[in-house]
């Protein structure tokens, strides 16, 4: 795991290109600490920011290919680097290092850009290759790291955060109305677009090649499901499935096993850390390290679960209970850290929570992030279900008490009446045919904090439509899928790498040089389980069937058995009352209206609910988390009011391939 940065394209000089490079490399520095490199000549420069994990001696980067005609800089790891460099040893190739770096390199210098089919990792690299005269860059298929890129007076920019886009001269940051639009309907934007009007971010599982006055992106792996009729033609056995999820999820936990560092893991009381932190176990001859958050309001506390699984493995276990203050405290670095606007303070914990890791002296950990994408975990999915039979059963008495027994752990919504959950939940039979059914009712009831926009922003937006920017994206046999299908590719295709993998992973991580690694987004696992019946995942309403019965004998019965209940933190109630000064000024009718994203009165009433402890309803908690967190982004990198904007944000170019001007 490391920070990277670069450029291609003509430079004053060689000593200005690596004074760019060092300015860029040095706002990357949190993402490594341990040493700094740079390659520069005519025409390109990388810069590199190292957290060093494997080969520690030999695999300083940028790192050059053996006749020193390819360079590469490259951020994360490839988990399956040791039988690809058997193999290639096999063959005649020789090392110089012990590191998965050079085997990029070899594979590259083999295979050209079809080298990331063969990769199993989580990487964001590029590969600068001196006698094609081309930049080659590439992003792992699941968006676990991140990759970004700006063309700046002729001149392609890359890197992995923003922050370092953003020292580069007469690049300077503009938020895109379009970007603030999405994230206040979706909580993300939607790739390329991020919410910096002149930078794009490399979408998931897609390359980009650059050569003199040319750049081409273009995707090598897609998210794909079987047509909803393969179900019923599957005639493999529930067991067999289950013992091939398995053999998946043990071999994924072993090769991110592998570093040179010692390697911990989260454990939140669920099942899907429970069951990665016991497969390590059974991998590792030392004692396992294991970390956990707590919290201070029963409602998100799962410190007995946790505290049950460390009994049952024998963990040494680290935990840290996080009070509303705390994430107050932490909020403007966070926001700092995922360089966006958020709707949630769930990414504020996990921040913490690295914090924690890092002064414990590890530098890797395991997550059981995506189990809930890749095996139907979420309350989304049984939510659409029980939506879809309300939909095509309107007169149902039964319609009130599903939805109650959808979130028994949110007691706000049991004392709900039923025409609040009918309303809220939106099961309406003219909404069956939209492709977006299952995630209708999130992306309305989040839409609706969109009353707080400005008239001015308002203005910017005119025309566009949100929903129907993401309806226009979705796969060409997207409607050929099952509806579960459907359903889970919202999330592990937009939600995962746009929300989840960035906000709650590898910047709150990183921002502590804290490298997350996520079994269950290997992507032989994730294909695997993607032709895995429907019904053997989501069975009645009982969530990630299939994940349980092939870990059923890996977990004490209590957390093995045990309902979902989704990681969260306290929203709203983190800022009410006496919170930190930096609340009040961000609320402050002044700042509202400096900014012109968000309506002065329209906040002033928001701000008082907040110092009365009174906001309670969704939409408020959105608003108030959405505008707070938008007015320290701005704070932190957009200096420009709204009013000054004078390029509407949707004129802006959103298509996979891309033609850029690159001066030679």
């Amino acid at each position: 795991m490391c920070g990277v940065v670069g450029y291609f394209g003509a430079t004053a000089s060689r000593s200005a290109g690596r004074a760019e490079l060092t300015r860029m490399v040095g706002a990357l520095r949190h993402r490594g600490p341990d040493a700094l490199g740079y390659h520069v000549e005519d025409g390109v420069g990388f810069g590199h920011a190292r957290l060093s994990i494997i080969d520690i001696a030999g695999g300083q980067q940028p790192m050059a290919g053996g006749d020193d005609d390819t360079w590469i800089t490259f951020n994360g790891e490839i988990f399956n680097y040791v039988e690809l460099r058997q193999a290639l040893v096999a063959e005649g190739v020789r090392f110089r290092t012990q590191s998965d770096t050079e085997v990029i390199l070899k594979l590259y210098e083999k295979l050209g850009p079809r080298c990331v089919e063969s990769f199993n990792g989580d990487f964001a690299f590029a590969i600068w290759d001196r006698r094609r005269r081309q930049l080659f860059m590439a992003r792992d298929r699941m968006g676990v790291r991140p990759l970004f890129h700006a063309s700046v007076g002729g001149k392609l920019y890359f890197a992995s955060e923003v922050k370092a886009l953003l020292e580069v001269p007469g690049l300077t940051a503009e938020l895109d109305p379009i970007a603030l639009d999405q994230t206040f309907t979706f909580w993300f934007p939607l790739a390329p677009r991020t919410h910096f009007k002149s930078i794009s971010e490399l979408p998931p599982g897609h390359l980009l090649v650059a050569r003199e006055g040319h750049v081409e992106i273009k995707p090598y792996w897609r998210l794909e499901y079987p047509d909803a009729d393969a179900d019923r033609a599957d005639r493999r056995s529930e067991a067999e499935i289950a013992e091939e999820v398995r053999a998946l999820l043990i071999d994924a936990t072993r090769i991110r096993l592998r570093s040179d560092v010692p390697v911990g893991s989260y454990l939140s009381g669920g099942l899907d850390s429970s069951i990665v932190t016991a497969a390590a176990k059974g991998l590792v001859a030392d004692r396992l390290t294991s970390f956990s958050i707590g919290f201070e309001e029963a409602e998100y506390d799962e410190s007995a679960f946790q505290e049950h699984m460390v009994a049952a493995l024998g963990t040494e276990h680290h935990s840290f209970r996080c009070r509303n203050a705390d994430i107050a405290r932490v909020f403007p670095d966070v926001v700092r850290a995922a360089e966006r606007p958020m709707l949630r303070t769930a990414p504020a914990p996990l921040f913490l929570l690295s914090q924690r890791v890092q002064d414990r002296g590890f530098k890797v950990v395991l997550t059981g992030e995506g189990a809930d994408e890749v095996f139907a975990g979420y309350d989304i999915f049984k939510e659409a279900a029980v939506r879809r039979f309300c939909a095509r059963q309107p007169g149902s008495r039964f319609r009130s008490s599903l939805f109650k027994r959808l979130y028994p752990y949110l007691p706000g919504l049991q004392g709900q009446s039923p025409a609040y959950l009918e309303a809220f939940f939106k099961a309406r039979p003219e909404d069956l045919a939209d492709p977006l059914f299952s995630h209708l009712p999130r992306f309305r009831n989040t839409a609706a904090a969109k009353v707080f926009f400005s008239d001015d922003l308002r203005r910017e937006l005119a025309g566009y439509d949100a929903f129907a920017d993401l309806r226009a994206r979705l796969p060409a046999d997207f409607t050929r899928w099952h509806r579960l299908s459907q359903a889970q590719y919202l999330e592990t295709a937009h939600l995962l790498p746009g929300y989840i993998l960035c906000s709650q992973g590898d910047r709150v991580a990183m921002a502590h040089a804290v490298e997350g690694r996520f079994p269950f987004l290997d992507h032989r696992l994730v294909e695997f389980a993607a032709r895995i019946p429907p019904r053997l995942k989501l069975k009645g309403l009982r969530e990630k069937h299939i994940l349980r019965k092939a870990a059923r004998d890996m977990l004490p019965p209590l957390v093995g058995n045990r309902p979902k209940q989704p990681y969260r933190a306290p929203d709203a109630q983190s800022f009410a009352g006496a919170a930190p000064s930096y609340v009040e000024a961000c609320l402050a009718p002044a700042t509202t209206r400096q900014m012109g994203y968000f309506d002065p009165t329209a906040v002033a009433k928001l701000d008082a609910k907040r110092r009365n402890g009174r906001i309670v309803g969704f939409r408020d908690g959105v608003a108030l988390v959405g505008v707070l967190s938008t007015a320290l982004w701005h704070q932190s990198f957009c200096r420009n009011p709204l009013s000054n904007n004078k390029t509407g944000g949707h004129e802006r170019a959103s298509e996979e391939r891309a033609v850029l001007a690159i001066e030679p």
